[in-house]
């Protein structure tokens, strides 16, 4: 498949309107497609990440079955895993250079990574490697450790002890952490990356509609849990992965309130869908590499309803400005830390009761980039909230807004989750978020 023809077939992709069957590539296109982003990657952001962090040689070492998280991002579509011990190098030779991209192994590392190793004219590959570091004398080594971020913190013990034994001694003490710009490459999206990812989010919406829909659910007959494992059939007919298992929740008038520990640790496994309920569902999918991660609420309409009480539509309303709220926050250079400071003060001002646990989305599902709360702690998160919002970066705008309904007779968490992008000046949902709730069984437009 051309580029010509990736971008038509793209571009056919991102302009359909929903569809009863969400449009999938095979999976020869898909790995066209990865293959292409990853070779844009290396040569547009790459050299900029390296440089914002004052890394001019970046190492990536794995063994087979036992991959860094981040070497898994530089393979391309037809390799699963690395082979044997693949090491990538990755220099820095200076401004208006291209990198130099080195697989120090047996084998090439797609398009980008030529093999640099020989065993027959090179010797050990560890000597041969540290022999490859001295000859470009870099001033900064960067290596995959840190007790922040566990996406950057990939090198096992044994291959870190390994590295610095073949490192010459004059050049131990350039090795840093490379964890900024691993959670640079990994956060960072791209042009090509953003013009597809709304149609990546917009078939997790329609897979989450489906299934909050009369075509799954019969009330009175259907459990969660039926709901739940139609999601995962769902997902593999279509020939798609999700990178954590759905969970599907019910609130109703006569339930007790219950506090949020309560709610996360509960199981609702065969609990029996009924009229006036509340479901609640958490659902994410995995595509050409992207992950997406989405809450949405859906009312099960009682005989003679047409749709959802007054007071759960204002609970709606009030996670919406919630939202609004959080993503008003998002500002180039502000921590984690300071957007939820920001955020929970002025929804209190606002009269909301809020609570904030927003994640980076992307090559990960709780992805790389700063931390924005957590549902059990609404203050300050060391090390991953004290990260800066950089632009060009994708967020699960994960919350609650708690607010009393009075036909129910107490407090309704309202328990939003959609993915949002931040381009630098302002901050947009990939495919919209729900402003209204899904109603079981659907009311015709037209009554």
């Amino acid at each position: 498949m051309t580029n010509r023809t990736i971008a038509v077939f793209l571009l056919f992709l991102c302009s359909a309107g929903v569809a009863a069957e969400p449009q999938i590539l095979p999976m020869r296109e898909r790995a066209a497609v990865i293959d292409q982003w990853l070779v844009t990657r290396a040569n547009t952001i790459l050299p900029d990440l390296m440089r914002r962090a004052e890394i001019d040689m970046w190492v990536i070492v794995s063994r087979e079955y036992n991959e860094d998280p981040v070497i898994r991002t530089f393979l391309p579509a037809d390799e699963h895993a690395a082979r044997r011990t693949t090491i990538l190098l990755i220099y820095d030779r200076g401004e208006g250079q291209p990198l130099e991209t080195l697989s120090v192994a047996r084998y090439g590392v797609g398009e980008i990574f030529e093999a640099a190793w020989n065993k027959e004219e090179d010797g050990e590959q560890w000597a041969h490697l540290g022999k490859l570091i001295e000859e470009r004398n870099p001033r900064r080594i960067g290596l995959n450790f840190s007790e922040t971020f566990a996406l950057a913190d990939g090198i096992s013990h044994t291959e870190f002890e390994l590295f610095h034994q073949a490192l010459p001694e004059r050049l131990q003490d350039r090795v840093v952490s490379a964890d900024m710009l691993a959670v640079g490459w990994l956060e960072t999206r791209t042009a090509e990356e953003m013009v597809v990812y709304p149609q990546i989010v917009r078939i997790a919406h329609e897979i989450l509609a489906e299934g909050l829909s009369e075509a799954v659910i019969q009330p009175g007959i259907t459990t969660t849990s039926d709901v739940v494992w139609w999601y995962r059939d769902r997902i593999r007919e279509l020939k798609l992965r999700t990178w954590f298992h759905p969970s599907v929740s019910i609130d109703r008038a006569e339930q007790p309130e219950s506090g949020m520990a309560e709610w996360a640790l509960a199981r609702y496994d065969e609990e029996i869908i009924m009229p006036g309920d509340l479901l609640h569902v958490d659902f994410g999918i995995t595509y050409l590499r992207l992950n997406t991660d989405t809450q949405q609420h859906a009312y099960v309409l009682k005989p003679g309803e047409t749709d959802a009480p007054d007071g759960l539509k204002a609970a709606l309303a009030n996670g919406n400005r919630l939202q609004d709220i959080l993503i008003g926050q998002f500002e180039t250079g502000k921590t984690g830390n300071r957007i939820l400071a920001d955020a929970l003060a002025q929804a209190k001002r606002e009269g909301i009761t809020p609570s904030i646990y927003t994640h980076p989305i992307g090559y990960h599902g709780h992805a790389a980039g700063p931390t924005i709360g957590m549902w059990d702690n609404q203050g300050d998160t060391p090390g991953r909230g004290d990260y800066p919002l950089y632009p060009n970066t994708a967020h699960s705008i994960e919350l609650f807004a708690e607010t009393n309904v009075p036909s129910w007779g107490k407090a309704v968490r309202i328990k939003l989750e959609e993915d949002a992008y931040f381009d630098g000046e302002k901050t947009w949902f990939i495919d919209g978020r729900q402003k209204e709730f899904l109603l079981i069984p659907r009311v015709p437009a037209v009554q």
